[in-house]
């Protein structure tokens, strides 16, 4: 990779060389948290470019507080950018376009990943959101949310990454099949009645598209002529203007049905998990239909969903007295 000292000291430039060569590998998810934090690093700078060999602890000490007191995110979108001007920056070390710091630049700052609140509805707040459409009349775009939902709860709480991607090929004999971007691990379903009756609802939208839901439907048309980057970068824009879209559609459902906290796709993971475990299925089983690499991780994660349980229960109780 060759370039010129100054675009090599120029952590801008450097990290839009690393964005550029995520895109060309197909590494879209990697390519958009580069972004991500190159965005709000430029915001914290006010675009007052940095030499790589400028970043020191004090510089990244100033951007913590930047996230903590004036973009106000939570710890762990902080440390999430963080982590990712670390690896850019021992890139630039291994590179050799920045010598090996004496101190480490992040010793300071906060670059772990906080437990975060694992939320689940009971199933009989899922049978009312299945039954929304009959109870309340729902716009195109609510009813989308909705459908999203039930389906990641009805795929054992597949990922919206995942959701989106799922393509007419992938359904076979009655299964789907699809690769967990997450960890490449490989999952089939049984094909229900249910998830038919759901997509069948759009196949107009998704008549000329190898996708099963419309979610990536344009980018079938409106990509064919464009190069492959062009197409990715298309494909990107259209998943997350789809996710941002059934954020807000389902955050306003949940408020209006009284469901406590924030109704989002993650939810509906936690739900099934949680279901399951009410029906004594075993961890095995669990652990398997959630795509985890161990029991022990499948433990983990119904504790921290039973801990959530009890410490709403116990914020309703205090509420009451």
């Amino acid at each position: 990779m060759a370039r010129n000292k100054k675009t090599s000291e120029s952590l801008f430039s450097f990290m839009n060389l690393l964005i550029t060569l995520l895109l060309k590998n197909g590494q879209l998810r990697t390519m958009q948290h580069y972004k991500a934090t190159l965005n709000s690093y430029m915001r914290f700078r006010n675009d007052k470019d940095i030499t790589l060999q400028e970043i020191d602890a004090e510089e990244m000490q100033s951007y913590e507080a930047y996230l903590k007191n004036v973009a106000k995110v939570c710890a762990n979108t902080s440390s999430f950018y963080l982590r990712t001007l670390r690896a850019t920056y021992n890139k630039a070390v291994e590179k050799g376009l920045i010598p090996a710091p004496q101190q480490n630049p992040f010793k300071n700052v906060y670059t772990g990943i906080a437990k975060t609140k694992k939320r689940a509805i009971p199933t009989d707040s899922i049978s009312s959101i299945k039954q929304l459409n009959s109870t309340q009349k729902l716009t195109l775009q609510q009813e989308l949310a909705r459908d999203a939902f039930l389906m990641c709860f009805y795929l054992r709480g597949i990922s919206f990454i995942d959701l989106a991607h799922l393509r007419k090929s992938d359904l076979k004999d009655g299964y789907i099949s699809y690769t967990r971007s997450k960890t490449g691990q490989r999952l089939s379903i049984r094909w229900e009645k249910d998830m038919q009756e759901i997509v069948d609802k759009y196949q107009t939208q998704t008549a000329s598209s190898p996708y099963l839901f419309p979610f990536l439907a344009d980018s079938n048309t409106n990509c064919k002529n464009g190069t492959i980057q062009d197409n990715r970068l298309d494909e990107l824009r259209l998943y997350h203007n789809a996710e941002s879209r059934i954020t807000y559609h389902l955050k306003k459902l949940g408020a209006k049905m009284g469901i406590q906290g924030k109704l989002t796709l993650y939810v509906a993971r936690h739900s099934w998990a949680t279901a399951a475990r009410d029906k004594n299925i075993s961890i095995s089983v669990i652990c398997e239909a959630l795509g985890h690499d161990s029991e022990t991780t499948t433990q983990i994660y119904l504790r921290s969903i039973q801990s959530s349980e009890v410490d709403e229960a116990n914020a309703r109780i205090m509420a009451s007295l």
